[in-house]
């Protein structure tokens, strides 16, 4: 690989870093060139997107990419792949699945929406993790429901009130 192609490597890979948002570096190394390309269309089933690099090349599109990638750096030794995905969590799900046939791949690091997870015992956190949505979603749940029992509460209760005020005014 001359310069010029390690340059676009390293700007298309910084380019992913932004687009994506999430990104898992991973362990592929050991694994058949059979077992890497099962991985690989598992992970375009998945709308994952694969990509293995040198880690000095991973380094430079995360400087280039901007952000605080500097916990991911000391992870960056050995064979990486790099898997990209709009989802948080598929990545971590799809490792778990693969890690049912086989020891690989590894997690060595997560970047999820700017919070980085450092090693492969953070998986079943990855995999529970909500994402953004969910949780806007849950929030607007808890907060309609107080809004909902008291404009129910003024609509079923301001029957009672007029019965009250027109027995008051009777007696009156």
């Amino acid at each position: 690989m001359n310069k010029e192609e390690k340059h676009e490597l390293v700007a298309a890979l910084a380019e992913q870093m932004k687009e994506y948002g999430n990104f898992y570096i991973t362990d592929t190394s050991d694994l058949s060139v059979e077992k890497v390309n099962n991985i690989r269309r598992k992970c375009f089933e998945n709308d994952i997107t694969m990509q293995v690099a040198k880690n000095s090349l991973i380094k430079k599109a995360m400087e280039a990419a901007g952000g605080d990638f500097s916990p991911i750096y000391d992870v960056l030794k050995g064979s990486s792949s790099i898997l990209f995905s709009k989802s948080g969590t598929a990545p971590a799900k799809l490792i778990k699945q693969l890690r049912k046939r086989s020891d690989k791949p590894i997690l060595k690091a997560a970047y999820i929406s700017e919070a980085v997870f450092i090693g492969d015992n953070q998986l079943d956190t990855l995999i529970n993790l909500k994402s953004k949505e969910q949780l806007i979603g849950e929030i607007i749940g808890l907060l309609q429901s107080p809004a909902k029992n008291v404009i129910s509460a003024l609509q079923s209760g301001g029957n009672i009130l007029a019965g009250v005020v027109k027995t008051l005014q009777e007696r009156g």
